[in-house]
C-alpha cells in the first residue's frame, strides 16, 4: 500500500467525520438544552437527504443550481418540520422519564420511515455533485476529491458558527442558561418554551444540512437514518455533552476509524469504529473534553 492511497483514505475519513459532526452537533444541542433523547434526529437527517434529491431533481440533475438550492432549502424545511413536532408533541414530554421520551421519538422514527417509503419509494436515489466540485486536487502526490475539500471547510465553519452562537450571542447564552436552570430563566421573565423551540429547530436544521451534504456521497435510501443516529450518539457521548469542539474531535476520530477499517480490515470494517469508541470511553469515560452542561 502506497502513501497516496493511505492519505486519500484519511481525507475520506475526515470528510465523513465532518458530516457526522454536523448531525451530532444538533443532537447534543437538543439533549443538552431540552433533555430529550431524540431518536428521530436520524430521521431528520434522512429527510434532508431525500428533500435534497427532490429539489435537485426538479431543477435537473445536470443543473448545478439544484445542489445549492437543495443545500439551502432542504435544511430549512426540516427545521420548520422540527418546530411543528416540538410544539405538537415534544413539549408534552419535557421533564418526563427518559423511557417516555424514547418511546415517543422512536414512534416518530417509524412514522417518518413509512412516510419516506410512501413518498419516495424503496429505490435508492442519488444527487449529482455540482460541476464545480467534480475532479480532484493533487497536493504533494495526494489525490483529493474537490468535494471532500469542500466538506473539510464546511465542518469547521459550522463548529465555529455554533461556538459563536452559544458563547457570543444573547440567544445562545439564554440557551446555555436554560440548560443549567430552566426555573431561574422563567423567573427572570424569559420565555423558555420559545428557547426550546429555537433549539429544536436548530437541531433539525443541522440534521437536514448533514443529510443534504451527505446526499452526493451515498445512495439515499431507507435505513440511512438508523446508521446515522447510532454514530451521532457515539460522537455526542465521546466528545462530552454540549462541548462543540469535543464533538468535532470525536466525529473526526470516528470517521477516520471507519475509513481505515475499510482499508486495513475490510472483513471487520463495521466493527472497527465501535472498538475505537470503546477504547476511548475506557480511557475517558466522561468524554474527551469537559461537558459544558
Amino acid at each position: 500500500m502506497d502513501a497516496g492511497a493511505l492519505s486519500s483514505q484519511l481525507v475520506l475519513g475526515l470528510s465523513r467525520g465532518m458530516l457526522y459532526f454536523i448531525v451530532a452537533a444538533g443532537l447534543t444541542l437538543v439533549f443538552g438544552v431540552l433533555r430529550i433523547i431524540n431518536f428521530a434526529h436520524g430521521s431528520f437527517y434522512m429527510l434532508g437527504a431525500f428533500l435534497s434529491f427532490t429539489i435537485a431533481d426538479m431543477l435537473g440533475k445536470q443543473n448545478p443550481a439544484g445542489f445549492w438550492l437543495a443545500l439551502l432549502v432542504a435544511p430549512l424545511i426540516v427545521a420548520a418540520l422540527s418546530i411543528l413536532i416540538e410544539r405538537g408533541l415534544m413539549r408534552f414530554v419535557y421533564g418526563q422519564e427518559h423511557l417516555i421520551q424514547v418511546l415517543l421519538t422512536y414512534a416518530l422514527v417509524l412514522i417518518f420511515g413509512d412516510l419516506v417509503k410512501m413518498i419516495w419509494g424503496t429505490e435508492f436515489k442519488s444527487v449529482s455533485v455540482p460541476s464545480i466540485f467534480i475532479g480532484n486536487l493533487s497536493l504533494a502526490g495526494i489525490v483529493i476529491p474537490i468535494y471532500y475539500v469542500f466538506l473539510l471547510v464546511v465542518g469547521p465553519l459550522v463548529a465555529l458558527g455554533l461556538w459563536m452562537f452559544l458563547n457570543h450571542t444573547v440567544t445562545g447564552k439564554i440557551c446555555r442558561a436554560t440548560a443549567t436552570d430552566r426555573q431561574m430563566v422563567d423567573v427572570l421573565g424569559i420565555n423558555s418554551t420559545r428557547v426550546f423551540g429555537t433549539v429544536f429547530a436548530l437541531g433539525g436544521w443541522l440534521a437536514g444540512l448533514g443529510g443534504a451534504l451527505m446526499a452526493p456521497m451515498v445512495n439515499i435510501g431507507m435505513g440511512m437514518d438508523t446508521n446515522m443516529i447510532v454514530y451521532a450518539f457515539l460522537v455526542v457521548v465521546v466528545g462530552g455533552l454540549g462541548n462543540i469542539w469535543g464533538t468535532l474531535i470525536s466525529a473526526l476520530i470516528l470517521g477516520v476509524a471507519e475509513a481505515l477499517g475499510v482499508l486495513f480490515l475490510p472483513n471487520l470494517a463495521i466493527v472497527v469504529p465501535y472498538v475505537v469508541i470503546g477504547i476511548l470511553l475506557i480511557i475517558r469515560p466522561s468524554g474527551l473534553l469537559k461537558s459544558v452542561w
